[in-house]
């Protein structure tokens, strides 16, 4: 594969992650505004599952070489950073 066809596949990947991760972080959002249900089992329990399903694709695509793991490890970073201002506003709520 050429260098060009490489560069290609690593961005499309990195995007693809990028997006799914934006729709966890856009679900972290919905629940942060409208803290009517805090700590809803169902609610927690999707968030976890999107996460470690991510988490997976994360990983996958780093032992491929897709994305480096800095990559990786600053989008769940940020994932997590967000459930842990959910968790927080919960608490106080």
């Amino acid at each position: 594969m050429s260098a060009e066809t490489v560069t290609g596949h690593n961005e499309k990947a990195y995007a693809l992650l990028k997006s799914d991760a934006e729709k966890i972080r856009k679900l972290i959002e919905v629940q942060l505004e409208n803290l009517t249900m805090p700590q809803c089992p169902l609610y927690e329990e999707v968030l976890d599952t999107q996460m470690f399903g991510l988490s997976r694709e994360i990983d996958f695509a780093i032992r491929l070489e897709l994305i480096d793991e800095e990559q990786g490890k600053q989008l769940l970073s940020e994932l997590e950073r967000k459930l842990a201002d959910l968790h927080e506003a919960t608490v106080r709520k």
